[in-house]
């Protein structure tokens, strides 16, 4: 998503325009609400999975990676739509789906004196959403033994929306600590006047961005269900402590009884 030239939202922000209602304001607080509660519980999985198999390991992991793909279809249809205004109105300001903007708008109230600043923050929120989900992925496939072609995908995805949510962060700081327009790579670090260049090169370049991480989403699910057997092997319940010792003293105690078996028959053998 991304910034047009001009408009009510400053040289570097969206055209949101209109006063900030109580959807608005819940609209960005369950969004919000949405991204903590997801990387609460990666961090309570990457924590559980240090110890033995709990049954509701694998549950939660699953959906923070529902919840992720669902935030990245939303995420990724507003750059789709956003680049298609673009191809139709490559001179016009970029656009917004209504419900983007109502909670850019319910985020921005957060300091109303910078227009851009709830946008800024909306992008990162949904990008930290994304990332979440990729680091499920990880989280899940832990236990798996083998290299699986799942968990490589997701840690690439890992790395690659890691550095994109840097980005955004550092697009999302320089307008709040005051600074005319967001400075980032996708800003040429406010090298790009305000107006249709620098529209043009932020909608693609986060266009792309997205484009790719998508692709790397849809190839780790991709993988994740094939292996998933592996996956779920990995969340087996551990054997009682005192259930193995009594399976090898009972295969030990068979294997005597069979290695009898040849002596006792040899012994009958001789007294014939």
């Amino acid at each position: 998503m991304d910034h047009p030239h001009g408009g009510p939202a400053g040289p570097a922000g969206h055209e949101m325009g209109g006063a900030v209602s109580t959807l608005d304001t819940w609209a960005a607080v369950l969004f919000i609400g949405w991204a903590v509660v997801m990387w609460a519980a990666v961090v309570v999985v990457a924590y559980a999975n240090r110890g033995p198999v709990r049954p509701w390991l694998f549950r939660t992991s699953v959906a923070v990676i529902g919840l992720g793909v669902v935030g990245q279809i939303g995420h990724f249809q507003e750059h789709v739509v956003q680049a298609g205004y673009w191809v139709a109105n490559p001179y016009s300001a970029a656009w917004m789906t209504p419900w983007a903007n109502s909670i850019a708008r319910g985020m921005g109230q957060v300091d109303p004196t910078k227009p851009a600043l709830g946008m800024e923050i909306l992008h990162l929120t949904g990008n930290f959403i994304f990332l979440a989900g990729l680091v499920g992925i990880v989280q899940i496939t832990r236990r798996a033994t083998g290299a699986l072609k799942a968990r490589k995908w997701a840690k690439m995805g890992v790395w690659m929306q890691g550095i994109h949510g840097i980005e955004h962060i550092v697009l999302t700081l320089s307008v709040a600590l005051g600074a005319s327009r967001a400075i980032g790579l996708s800003t040429w670090f406010g090298a790009i006047d305000p107006g249709p260049a620098l529209v043009t090169y932020r909608v693609w370049w986060h266009f792309v961005a997205n484009l790719i991480g998508t692709a790397i989403l849809a190839a780790a699910l991709f993988h994740l269900w094939k292996e998933k057997k592996a996956v779920k092997d990995g969340y087996l319940p551990e054997p009682a402590a005192g259930d193995r010792p009594l399976l090898q003293a009972s295969d030990s105690a068979e294997h005597s009884v069979r290695g009898a078996e040849p002596v006792r028959e040899r012994e009958l053998v001789s007294r014939s």
